[in-house]
Formats: structure tokens, C-alpha cells, sequence
């Protein structure tokens, strides 16, 4: 019981500056308390040791040439962004209707249209990187609904919002693990579409390149697609400028091949697009740990 109390005061105390943050400015503009939650994230990146510590890790084996005043830099706009995409998370209900803010271009959203046309599933595939959830909401804008993969998260106040958030985006979503998988087959096999992040590190998979340096990798949407012959489509919701506005660029499916060509021909299209906007990209991921 005192072990149950004491993870629920933690629990707690962990979500805590979070609500603050998000209480204190609610009764501002959907814009404006984005704005403000994506400040404070970049005051955390500047100002607190352990998170700047383990972004300059990060960016420094894949910019190991850049001086430390641009990193400094760069990680602050990573810090705005995140904070600005954990927001509209939060508030995706919200944040799904507002039409004005998405533009929707690329191959992979007419081969999406016709898997669906043909009652065949469609496997999405994008990253931590600019906002995610603008994908799902140009899918739902275009008369579509795209299920999620999320992993649950361990204290209960993140995980009733982050589900919750992700909920809204579009059903059904599917937890990690046995489970979930097998359910998220039943769904694609039924012609549904699914949306993964595949920019996480997963040990049992295997070592691809990713931004220059080897990170273990999940095969998992390169074996779906393969099995159920869905197509394969990148998909990144692109931040504009002013933080408000959202480029959602539809790649051409991945041709299929085997796992690995395919999954590699993905690290490569999110390596690229990290290269070209690395602010937008979640840098505090350990993407290549456990890697010798």
C-alpha cells in the first residue's frame, strides 16, 4: 500500500508542472497557449542541465561539427516546437477541425485513396518530427481515419491525456505489445489504415542506418505490408514558419522488396527530412542506444 501511495504522490509531482502550464494560460487563444507551452519547453532546454545534456548527446554524433552557440540554438527550437506538438496532442479534438491550417500534397495520398477504393488497408509510416498528428487530421479531412500505434505510458495523468489526445485523432488505437498487434493486424487485414512511428529504438530489431549511424530498428510496418500487400506511405506533417500552418507531404509508397531494403528506404526518407528541419525533430528519443 505505502509503495502504491508513494508511486501515485510521484506520479503526481511529475505531471504537476506540466498541468500548471497548461491551467494558467486556458483561457487564451488555441494559438496563444500553444505558443506559450512551446516557450516553456524551450526554457526547459536552456536552463535545465539533464534535458540539455541529453539533447547535445544526441545532436552532436550527428552534427559534430557544429559550434556549440547553433546547438544551444537548435535544441531551444526543438524544445518550441515539442512543446508547441504536445499541445495539440493534448487538445487534438480541437486541433483536428481547424481545416484553415493544413495543406495536403504528394503521390502517397492518391495511392492511399485507391487502397481504400479497392477495400485494401494502408499502412502509414512518419516520426517524431513535426507534427504527426497533422497527417491523421489531412486523412480525416479527405473523408479517411487513420488508427494509431501509442505506447502507454507508465504515469496515469500523461497517459489518460496522451490517450485521450490520441483518440480524437482517429480510432481505433492500438497499445504496444502482443496485444495490440494482433488487433492492429485484424484492423489492416479488414482494409483499415494505420499510422506508426517507426523513429523509436526497439532492441529487438535489427541495426539500419539512421542519420548517418546505425540504430536498431523495428521491421514491423515493412512486414505488415509486405504479408497483406498494403502499400507503405511516409507521411510528414511539416511545421510552417509562423508555428500555426502545417505542409503535409504524402511520399510515394515504399516499393516493396524485402524488410530491410524497405525500412532502410524509410530511415533514409526521415533522414532526410530531419536534415533539412532538425529543429522539428524529437532529439531526446536515445534513438541509438544500445548500440556498440
Amino acid at each position: 500500500m505505502l509503495s502504491t501511495s508513494l508511486k501515485s504522490i510521484f506520479h503526481h509531482a511529475r505531471y504537476f508542472p506540466l498541468w500548471s502550464a497548461l491551467t494558467a494560460v486556458r483561457w487564451r487563444t488555441f494559438d496563444l497557449r500553444s505558443r506559450g507551452l512551446g516557450t516553456t519547453f524551450a526554457i526547459v532546454m536552456r536552463w535545465f542541465p539533464p534535458a540539455r545534456i541529453r539533447f547535445n548527446r544526441e545532436a552532436k554524433r550527428v552534427f559534430p561539427n557544429m559550434k556549440r552557440s547553433a546547438r544551444a540554438r537548435l535544441g531551444q527550437d526543438m524544445g518550441q516546437h515539442m512543446g508547441r506538438t504536445l499541445f495539440e496532442i493534448y487538445h487534438d479534438a480541437e486541433f483536428q477541425t481547424q481545416h484553415h491550417k493544413f495543406s495536403a500534397s504528394g503521390p502517397g495520398l492518391a495511392a492511399l485513396k485507391e487502397a481504400q477504393a479497392a477495400g485494401k488497408g494502408a499502412i502509414i509510416v512518419s516520426g517524431h518530427f513535426g507534427q504527426w498528428e497533422a497527417v491523421r487530421a489531412v486523412i480525416k479531412m479527405h473523408g479517411l481515419e487513420s488508427g494509431a500505434v501509442y505506447r502507454p505510458h507508465k504515469n496515469r495523468h500523461y497517459e489518460r491525456r496522451i490517450r485521450a489526445g490520441i483518440e480524437a485523432g482517429g480510432m481505433p488505437i492500438f497499445p504496444t505489445g502482443r496485444i495490440g498487434t494482433k488487433a492492429l493486424v485484424r484492423h489492416v487485414r479488414g482494409g483499415g489504415i494505420i499510422s506508426i512511428l517507426l523513429d523509436e529504438k526497439y532492441l529487438e530489431g535489427v541495426r539500419i542506418p539512421f542519420l548517418g549511424h546505425d540504430a536498431y530498428t523495428s521491421l514491423s510496418a515493412a512486414q505488415l505490408a509486405l504479408k497483406y500487400d498494403l502499400p507503405m506511405i511516409p507521411a510528414y506533417g511539416i511545421r510552417a514558419e509562423d508555428g500555426n500552418a502545417f505542409r503535409v507531404e504524402f511520399e510515394a509508397p515504399i516499393r516493396h522488396t524485402n524488410t530491410i531494403t524497405m525500412t532502410r528506404a524509410f530511415n533514409d526518407s526521415l533522414s532526410a527530412r530531419i536534415l533539412t528541419n532538425p529543429e522539428q525533430w524529437y532529439w531526446m528519443l536515445r534513438r541509438w542506444d544500445g548500440v556498440a
